[in-house]
């Protein structure tokens, strides 16, 4: 009985487009967390807590954004607290892989010269090692996570805090900073510790880490230190990230300098720790060392943009990815020097790939504008705190201005669609547009509108 049931279980599995396999997993993950984080023993209150908290928490969880809508400290026993932290490790390796196959299965759709180029540029497995893609993924993950536990535990537990609560806060924010989900177990975040550059600067290098994603890092294990003979993914994804890093921290500590609400009230030393550690966070980390209910309108604009690029492509960032807006800028620059080619480190861009840049950016900017619409509607927020949650919720960053919890239960389900969307959206629609790429039978006649 049991045999016929599984192989019709693997019939339909395997007739599913794999897109639609990756969001299914990450729904039934959302929905078996949720009733996880319901149950009584995992609420601080007195019997459950209720079935929206625990499908926010969770979603939030899985999709590693770290928005919440209650105190996760406080709120959550131990057990919620291990629930929820298995969630993000879920959700943080099961993004990473489920991304790599994705892309390997993209990639055996391609034409044999495509596949042949793709294969010589990146390096990258193939679907019958399977076994060794899944392996790489978690040992990158373990140690990460392993060196970031030992860095942050001994500097919590040298900050005075007992051994046993040092090991898991270590473990804990070692596990939600590699997979940038941004979820803390005090209550202020790291505003306590804004000035310690032992445990922000570990913390930050983490995230930067996890944000770059398993690609880029099989590619440099795989290869020796010289840049030229990097794949063209690893070399776009780490000068992308390096600018937009470098122009993020300039940007916040220079507009926050002065505001007595965040930087302004530290020492120079305090004031570049803070402003390192909040140029970082938008990388869809979601740690806050500031509060971000008192930033400048401008910073909060610099923190929209930065987290609607995001991070790495198969990381466990959210956002459009760092590629994506690498390769908008080129089109654009390109355009405006009259070339015809789109080009960077002496590789052409395919025009395929430069649609599917424009696709998702116009779609992610269609989402993200119609879910602050709403909010302001809804909620009677203005611009900047609307556009500042959606972005965060769609980007899976989790920093918020303070107005999560007060939404309304129709606002706080399209943060839940926008995180689940920002999660698995870019990068399904991305693989969808590969695997429906065909060569037309036939062109119609070339007609010329006016543009501008």
């Amino acid at each position: 009985m049991r045999r016929p049931l599984l192989r019709r279980l693997r019939a339909i599995a395997t007739r599913r487009h794999p897109t639609q396999v990756v969001v299914l997993g990450f729904v039934a993950a959302i929905a078996v967390g949720t009733l996880l984080l319901w149950l009584p023993p995992a609420s601080a209150e007195e019997g459950s807590a209720p079935l929206g908290a625990a499908l926010f928490t969770a979603t939030s969880a899985v999709t590693v954004t770290g928005l919440v809508v209650v105190d996760t400290p406080t709120y959550w026993t131990p057990f919620g607290q291990v629930v929820i932290l298995a969630l993000i490790q879920i959700g943080g390796f099961g993004l990473m892989t489920g991304a790599s196959l994705l892309f390997l299965v993209a990639a055996r759709r391609l034409g044999l010269r495509g596949r042949l180029a793709a294969q010589a540029e990146t390096q990258t497995l193939d679907l019958g090692d399977l076994r060794r893609l899944v392996l790489g993924v978690a040992v990158l993950t373990l140690a990460f996570e392993a060196a970031a536990t030992i860095a942050i535990g001994t500097r919590l537990a040298v900050a005075g805090e007992a051994y046993g609560d040092a090991a898991w806060h270590g473990l804990f924010h070692a596990v939600s900073s590699f997979n940038n989900a941004g979820f803390a177990l005090y209550s202020d975040s790291f505003i306590g510790f804004v000035t310690d550059a032992w445990l922000m600067v570990p913390v930050a290098l983490t995230v930067i880490a996890g944000g770059l994603g398993f690609p880029v890092w099989l590619d440099l294990a795989r290869r020796d230190r010289r840049p030229q003979r990097w794949s063209l993914h690893t070399k776009l994804t780490l000068a992308a990230t390096g600018a937009f890093l470098a122009a993020g921290v300039a940007l916040v500590t220079a507009l926050e300098w002065s505001n007595e609400g965040t930087l302004g009230a530290h020492g120079a030393g305090g004031k570049l720790t803070a402003g390192f550690f909040a140029g970082v966070m938008p990388r869809t980390a979601g740690f806050n060392a500031l509060d971000y209910g008192e930033m400048n309108p401008e910073t909060l604009l610099v923190s929209d943009v930065l987290m609607f690029v995001g991070g790495g492509s198969g990381s466990t960032a959210g956002g459009i990815k760092v590629t994506t807006a690498a390769l908008l800028l080129m089109i654009v620059w390109a355009e405006v020097r009259g070339r015809s080619d789109v080009s960077a480190f002496r590789r052409r861009m395919p025009p395929s790939a430069q649609r599917q840049a424009l696709a998702i950016v116009v779609v992610s900017l269609a989402v993200v504008l119609a879910a602050t619409l709403f909010l302001m509607i809804d909620s009677q927020h203005g611009l900047s705190p609307a556009l500042f949650e959606v972005v965060s919720a769609f980007g899976t960053v989790g920093l918020s201005t303070g107005i999560t919890p007060g939404l309304s239960d129709a606002a706080r389900v399209v943060l839940e669609v926008l995180m689940l969307a920002g999660r698995v959206g870019p990068m399904t629609l991305a693989v969808a547009l590969i695997l429906r790429e065909a060569e037309p039978r036939y062109r119609h006649p070339e007609e010329r509108p006016l543009v501008g």
